[in-house]
């Protein structure tokens, strides 16, 4: 009995693993799932929080992502460091757009968003990046298929890599790790909920509903108000330049200050208080690219970076930075004296 034991024990264990190595599905068979859950989804909605650790201090932000259909798209970010500087980015038949509801403000994107670049936080982005990339790197755990892929961030050349975590039972994103050259990880979504199929209200991806979401009540506030309530700022990072003039005007709703860098490259940087009785009839449209700077959402331009944070509007503008640039010096505007 014992000898018959002996010679079945390798077959039946050699059959076990066959059978197991059998059930774990390749990087070929995972990829084509992925496709057909894309084709076959309508839309979904996911929280998500995400980590960017691009400038001096790292930012936080909670997303809230709505997809529906193929053109419609609504993806709120918060800072958890600014919640009244939240901003949406909005897709639908009008357009794309960026909205600021607390203060009133939007901007329209003459922009093929999201379809022209990465974004860690869009199912349908993530997938596509995993077909694009021929020479992805697979990887599975007990829980989650990983790939490992080239990204496409057309503004941002120093983020070439990303690290997609699914679970391996849904298909749904779990954790997205965003890399540099020295494969550090700069940016990090990690998703908290996933809903498939979900139903939408009619007018959820208008501009209207999204605007009244977090509008404030516009107040009077006096001119000496105003004037108290800017506070200049300098980038860290000045490509080898540096400050040679500093010019303040007053306006009749606040105060203008225009900063003149000069050396190796120079460049202007233009702050303003934000007027929030701007009406939601008039948006600035802007052709260019969405960009996430780490603290705010801004539009990038050949030669112009435009963005708002604490109630301030910024224009970095230069025709010798590269796109590269302006985005690193937008980054590093955050400190209260010239370094």
């Amino acid at each position: 009995m014992k000898r018959i034991v002996g010679i079945w024990l390798p077959i039946v264990i050699g059959l076990i693993l066959v059978l197991s190595a059998c059930g774990e599905k390749s990087q070929e068979d995972v990829t084509g799932d992925l496709e057909g859950n894309l084709e076959d989804m309508s839309g979904y909605k996911a929280e998500a929080e995400m980590e960017i650790n691009t400038g001096q201090e790292n930012q936080t932000f909670n997303i809230n992502v709505w997809h529906e259909a193929e053109e419609y798209y609504r993806v709120a970010l918060t800072n958890n460091q600014d919640e009244e500087g939240s901003q949406i980015i909005l897709k639908n038949d009008e357009g794309v757009f960026v909205l600021t509801p607390a203060l009133n403000k939007h901007f329209e994107f003459q922009s093929e968003w999201p379809e022209n670049s990465s974004q860690p936080y869009l199912y349908q982005s993530l997938v596509a990046d995993i077909i694009a990339d021929d020479e992805a790197e697979f990887e599975t755990t007990d829980s989650n298929y990983i790939f490992r892929t080239k990204t496409n961030y057309q503004s941002n050349n120093n983020l070439p890599f990303q690290e997609i975590h699914l679970d391996k039972n849904t298909y749904n994103p779990v954790l997205v790790k965003v890399l540099d050259q020295d494969q550090n990880a700069l940016v990090q979504v990690e998703f908290s909920e996933f809903e498939v199929d979900p139903s939408f209200e009619e007018d959820d991806f208008t501009i209207d509903k999204n605007m009244a979401s977090g509008a404030v009540v516009d107040t009077p506030v006096s001119n000496d108000e105003m004037d108290d309530s800017l506070t200049v700022l300098y980038p860290t990072f000045m490509a080898g330049a540096e400050l040679t003039e500093k010019v303040d005007v007053e306006l009749e709703n606040g105060k203008r200050s225009i900063l003149t860098f000069t050396g190796e490259k120079n460049f202007t940087l233009v702050e303003e208080t934000t007027n929030v009785a701007q009406t939601l009839s008039s948006p600035r449209e802007v052709k260019g690219d969405i960009v996430n700077l780490g603290h705010t959402v801004a539009a990038l331009s050949d030669n112009r970076l435009e963005w708002s944070h604490d109630g301030v509007d910024f224009t970095l503008a230069s025709d010798e930075l590269t796109r590269e640039e302006l985005i690193e010096v937008a980054q590093s505007v955050e400190s209260e004296e010239v370094k």
